[in-house]
């Protein structure tokens, strides 16, 4: 086994970098509403071979915005699914269409592709351009059918910190625990990208703030996989993911 691999045991998909969202704390930047996406069969055969080496537990989905590709995310849960994959997350803002009948399909969709976990990312940010109804279907459409949802809100600087986002964002959480939807431990915002342009009084000019989720490369634990195909250096789509673990180094 690869020794800079010897601790894998997390299969990460950035479906899409599409968003219907243009949230001011973005790390990625601006984000247009189409764009490339993993193939749905491309998505499945990683997951089947990196399970069938490694000790994986988790398998997590997100974007973007995922849910524009919804076959995209059945393939992948339902392939962590069937090799015995006990996480099966999607991180989603939600917002993927107004139609209660596509928003009640897809909600089918995942809980027959075996999405166990779902992290709704609601916000101040988000909820400056996303309507709440639609999300608030979709959560009570998801978890009516067995889903474990939970709100999934981002935080300036910390959560405790006083600022105007901050109180908007506990204000849209509380919305949602009246639905029984509880939040997560969220996550922080680092001030990179839209984060640092528009973000960026609130933080300390002279830190030098670093991405918490950014991987060790000498000890990858997450392998994730991006719109087209790349990981790790090498594609999907020209190579097999095993044989680009297997080759794997650290750049000096």
């Amino acid at each position: 086994m690869n020794k800079y691999l010897k601790n894998l045991n997390r299969i990460e998909f950035v479906v899409t970098y599409a968003c219907t969202g243009r949230c001011k704390h973005c790390s990625e930047g601006s984000h247009s509403s189409s764009g490339a996406c993993i193939a749905p069969e491309a998505a499945a055969r990683a997951v089947r071979e990196v399970a069938s080496r490694f000790p994986i537990t988790s398998v997590m989905t997100f974007g973007g915005e995922p849910l524009l590709y919804p076959e995209t995310v059945y393939a992948a849960h339902a392939a962590a699914m069937e090799a015995g994959i006990a996480g099966r997350q999607l991180i989603t803002n939600g917002f993927f269409s107004r139609d209660s009948g596509k928003i009640s399909c897809v909600a089918q969709g995942l809980a027959q592709a075996g999405v166990n976990e779902i992290l709704l990312s609601v916000d101040a940010f988000h909820q400056e351009t996303i309507p709440l109804e639609p999300v608030r279907e979709f959560a009570r459409a998801v978890a009516g059918l067995g889903v474990s949802v939970r709100a999934h809100p981002a935080w300036v600087v910390s959560r405790e910190h006083e600022n105007p986002y901050n109180r908007r964002t506990a204000e849209i959480a509380a919305e949602f625990e009246k639905l029984g939807i509880f939040q997560s431990d969220g996550n922080i915002i680092v001030p990179i990208g839209n984060a640092k342009k528009y973000l960026g009084s609130y933080y300390d000019a002279d830190r030098a703030y670093t991405d918490p989720y950014e991987e060790d490369p000498a000890d990858i634990r997450t392998v994730c996989i991006d719109p087209d195909g790349g990981v790790l250096g090498g594609s999907i789509y020209q190579t097999s993911i095993l044989k680009i673990l297997e080759d794997y180094a650290p750049e000096c």
